[in-house]
């Protein structure tokens, strides 16, 4: 048996190695599991576009207002290291969906199609007996945002009312099993919460089901919230990060109240869906995730969007309520996960076979307390810098490690970052290179080299990897998309 299949059929992820001093295990006792034998548990997985980890009441954010969440973390395990490993919107997406790194099912640039080589997500529970849905943004379909989506390129997901991409949260559209495009009523976030607790109410008895649950906020424009939510804001009341630029930082504060407006609208979304649960009696034996695909920089160091490797572009909120298996109180896990270990982690956790085409780590055991969370690293990695991470504006190739504690990156030419994440929140002192810390880098280099061996990633530029998938992109490196 290879070395990646062991630690995958024994559920604890990669072997434990030396990150550097400081590193912590889990918060919170392990009890018992109760899962029922013989009842596969039913799955949502809720997830948001570009929320970032700091974000939430419950990671210490005092200005937005996040009660349902809150509520949630203290009934869910919390990754409070959970990495979007290359931080946008569609190689996340592609890795939920095959468990897969960016550079194996090719999809390293938004816009592209995810072909289907690997058993998907859908089609793994589809072959346990499962009636699995999709709702929302789906952005696999290549670059026609918002044109139809046969059958054949929906990974095998059966219910179906989706849209490629769209950010009029207002006026959005969507696509059931006909080529007839339909249109969601109102804020598109609220209206797919409420089919998506149709889907529950239907499918409660009979065939456990796995449904998905894409929302496009708090992504981008941060200011069409419903007006009752953006009404619950001031920007003048908002704290900033310490790592704003003074000139930005009223504009940040802007941002902020929209962008916070629009996590409210959706906190309360939360609060309908696991309303629904409870009051069918699935909330026991029901999977529950809520997580993002990336984060969002919201002028920290001076930036906007994702792509960067900085905390607040890769780091993501992840909730996992399983009372069956983890007896319903909260606890904290900071060992870090990444988008490739989720599918296999979900199909552990489902009892359900997982797919010989999957890359990323069963960590189930972890969830339900049998193992110690391992001393473990996450790649990151940005293949081929496009949109608004262009190399001309300094966007530029990297591959990196997040640990519990560090964060250890090098572009092409060479080591570039390097932060002690414990002492150094906002990522304000770089140690690259500098002599005092020239042991931890050598260590970390050391893990990220082998990482790029397990992942068969050869770290070569951008326009390598484009020519080799032959994408067709213009002079920025972006896929040009219609609508």
């Amino acid at each position: 048996m290879k070395r990646r299949e062991l630690l995958r059929s024994a559920g604890i992820g990669a072997a434990s190695v030396f990150l550097g001093p400081g590193l912590s295990g889990c918060s919170g006792e392990q009890r018992e599991v109760t899962e029922k034998p013989g009842r596969k548990p039913n799955l949502v997985f809720v997830f948001a576009d570009q929320w970032r980890a700091q974000a939430t009441g419950y990671a210490g954010n005092k200005d937005v207002k996040t009660p349902n969440l809150d509520k949630l973390a203290g009934q869910s395990v919390n990754f409070s290291n959970a990495v979007s490993g290359c931080p946008v919107c569609s190689p996340y997406r592609a890795s939920l969906m095959t468990g897969r790194y960016p550079l194996t099912h090719g999809v390293f640039l938004n816009d592209l199609l995810l072909n289907d080589e690997a058993v998907s997500l859908a089609q793994a529970y589809n072959r346990a007996g499962y009636e699995t849905g999709y709702i929302g943004k789906w952005h696999l379909n290549g670059n026609r945002r918002g044109a139809f989506i046969p059958r054949e390129r929906r990974q095998g997901f059966k219910f179906w009312k989706v849209l490629d991409c769209t950010h009029n949260y207002n006026n959005s559209f969507y696509y059931a099993d006909e080529n007839v495009k339909l249109k969601w009523e109102g804020y598109d976030s609220i209206a797919q919460t409420r089919e998506a607790q149709r889907y529950i109410r239907a499918h409660a008895r009979g065939k456990p089901f796995a449904l998905v649950v894409s929302w496009g906020p708090p992504h981008a424009p941060y200011h069409t919230a419903p007006q009752k939510y953006r009404d619950m804001f001031d920007p003048a009341k908002l704290t900033l990060r310490a790592n704003v630029p003074k000139e930005q930082q009223a504009q940040a504060k802007k941002n902020l109240a929209g962008y916070y407006a629009h996590i409210a609208a959706l906190d309360d979304c939360i609060g309908e869906l696991l309303g629904t649960l409870k009051g069918l009696g699935l909330e026991k034996d029901t999977i529950f995730v809520f997580t993002s695909d990336h984060g969002d920089m919201l002028h920290s160091r001076g930036q906007m969007k994702k792509q960067r490797p900085w905390d607040e572009s890769i780091r993501v909120p992840f909730l996992l309520r399983y009372p069956a298996a983890t007896g319903g109180k909260g606890r904290t896990i900071d060992m870090p996960i990444n988008a490739p270990d989720i599918m296999p982690t979900l199909l552990g956790l489902s009892g359900i076979e997982i797919p010989g085409t999957v890359e990323g780590t069963d960590f189930s055991n972890v969830v339900r307390g049998k193992v110690q969370p391992p001393d473990n690293a996450v790649l990151i990695s940005c293949p081929s810098p496009f949109g608004q991470w262009t190399r001309k504006s300094g966007g530029r190739e990297y591959r990196g490690l997040r640990t519990r504690r560090y964060t250890y990156v090098r572009d092409l030419n060479g080591p570039w970052l390097l932060y002690d994440n414990e002492k150094d929140p906002y990522q304000l002192n770089n140690l690259c290179n500098k002599p005092e810390h020239r042991k931890l880098q050598k260590e970390l280099e050391g893990l990220l080299s082998q990482k790029l061996k397990d992942t068969n990633d050869k770290f070569l530029s951008g326009w390598d990897y484009i020519k080799k998938w032959g994408y067709t992109v213009n002079e920025s490196g972006t896929v040009r998309y219609t609508n």
